[in-house]
């Protein structure tokens, strides 16, 4: 009798899951594994929880999910929390194990995890599932993708293709060991204190794998709001203006390739339009971030980024609480950054105005941002999340200055101000004309006791030709 780990790591899901396949095709026990790395739950290099209260949440109900999904084929979930190799080798002590399966992670701290459980001495075989293209399909080596993302685009649609998924197993091998299952952890455990996801939330979001395909149908076949996705993308209030499909992509709960195959399938039995092909589109710059960040390491913490830039960055504390609690006198700054706050999430119009306003306005370390988004957001992954703070802050692949004029994307974005009147209701009373710069009111709008707004952090000249 052959035993075989099958260890869940950002891939908590039994679709499309490669390493799960593997191990049942060539092993008669499977012992399912996931661990709460107690690594992901230390502090940033700057102060801050690594994994928020949300986002905690989001991850323990995917387990949780995954869990009942592997009970329902038949098996059942060994859970961990701690140090990850430590917990492998406890099983190994009670379980003879011929090989552990598991996907391969790209950046350094969960390489040295992966290094830790390596030492244990079991082979383990590593499939690769995090991106679209998979890493030996794409038309170079990953050490050789371009600084352009347009260049590297042009070249995976010309010469790569989408593999297909991996069937979902219907059953799996009873997990009869004489194993303690272990039980999901609660926020408490990881010295966190829940938070209700406020009701003004752009998506009421739960973990999960069943909650990802469930969004999948509910956007695509139920609604078919994929049909408008380019032209809705850059909305800001609802759950529709865009996919919200970034919430299960992170941690694994559904696969690139599932979403790009269900695309294909809207395309042939609703539409194919732009909007179907912009979603793939995305899905294309997600892997771009990945495969830059398997090419550089660890320059994309580095300050000075993948273009080995050099500016002088603040790390002031009072100005950079003022961005992070929304409280820099700028509505559609704040607005952002309190929705963040009290949901875990930010369109992405959002993200790039409020790093381009701490970074091009404030002259804040990029790095302080990032890691602040570690912190906050659900759907925080690596890649995407350095990448695209590099790329706001002149340090990464755009070769172009990305310079956000704050009050134009405002006005441009939330025209009668109704996104910022929602995250700021003490602006409610505004007119369209004035929400987005209040100071300008004519009457001395901050001299009155009943607006608790302060005055803006910076006004730079090139906003004032946009305030009427």
């Amino acid at each position: 009798m052959s035993t075989a780990i099958v260890w869940f790591r950002k891939e908590v899901r039994i679709h499309d899951n490669e390493a799960l396949v593997k191990a049942l095709k060539n092993h008669d026990i499977i012992i399912p594994f996931y661990c709460f790395e107690e690594t992901e739950f230390g502090t940033t290099a700057f102060g801050f929880e690594k994994t928020g209260s949300f986002r905690a949440q989001f991850l323990i109900e995917s387990v949780q999910n995954l869990r009942e999904n592997l009970q329902k084929i038949g098996s059942d979930l060994v859970v961990r929390k701690g140090n990850t190799a430590e917990q492998i080798a406890r099983v190994l002590a009670e379980v003879e194990v011929s090989k552990i399966y598991a996907f391969k992670d790209i950046h350094s701290e969960e390489i040295a995890v992966q290094h830790q459980v390596e030492q244990l001495g079991i082979p383990i075989d590593y499939s690769f599932g995090s991106t679209l293209f998979h890493i030996n399909d794409i038309p170079h080596s990953y050490k050789e993708t371009p600084q352009v993302f347009t260049q590297f685009r042009k070249t995976v649609e010309k010469k790569s293709s989408v593999r297909a998924v991996f069937e979902t197993p219907e059953k799996l091998p009873q997990l009869t060991l004489p194993l303690d299952l272990g039980d999901t952890p609660t926020l408490e455990y990881f010295g966190l204190t829940p938070e209700p996801i406020d009701e003004r939330a752009a998506v009421l979001s739960k973990g999960g794998e069943d909650e990802a395909l469930k969004r999948v149908q509910h956007y695509f076949f139920e609604t078919e709001e994929l049909t408008w996705y380019k032209q809705k993308r850059n909305g800001l209030i609802g759950s529709n203006y865009s996919s919200k499909l970034s919430l299960w992509l992170w941690n694994g709960c559904i696969s690139p390739r599932q979403i790009y195959w269900e695309v294909k399938r809207y395309e042939k039995e609703v539409k194919s339009n732009q909007s179907t092909y912009w979603l793939i589109f995305e899905l294309i710059w997600r892997d771009y971030f990945k495969f830059i960040s398997l090419k550089h390491g660890n320059k994309i913490f580095f300050q000075k980024g993948i273009k080995n830039e050099e500016y002088e960055w603040s790390t002031d504390e009072e100005d950079f609480n003022k961005w992070a609690e929304g409280r820099t006198g700028v509505p559609f700054v704040d607005a952002n950054m309190r929705e963040l706050n009290q949901t875990g999430f930010m369109s992405n119009r959002g993200r790039q105005n409020v790093a381009s306003f701490l970074t091009n306005e404030l002259e804040i370390d990029w790095r302080m941002g990032a890691e602040y988004f570690e912190s906050k957001l659900i759907d925080y992954d690596v890649a995407s999340n350095y990448g695209n703070w590099m790329y706001n802050s002149g340090v990464g692949n755009d070769p172009r200055d990305r310079y956000f004029n704050i009050i134009l994307q405002a006005k441009r974005y939330d025209e009668k101000g109704k996104y910022v009147k929602i995250w700021l209701p003490e602006l409610a009373e505004l007119d369209a004309g004035t929400v987005h710069h209040p100071w300008t009111k004519s009457d001395d709008l901050f001299g009155k006791p009943e607006l608790d707004y302060p005055k803006p952090m910076v006004e730079p000249q090139y906003w004032k030709k946009h305030y009427s």
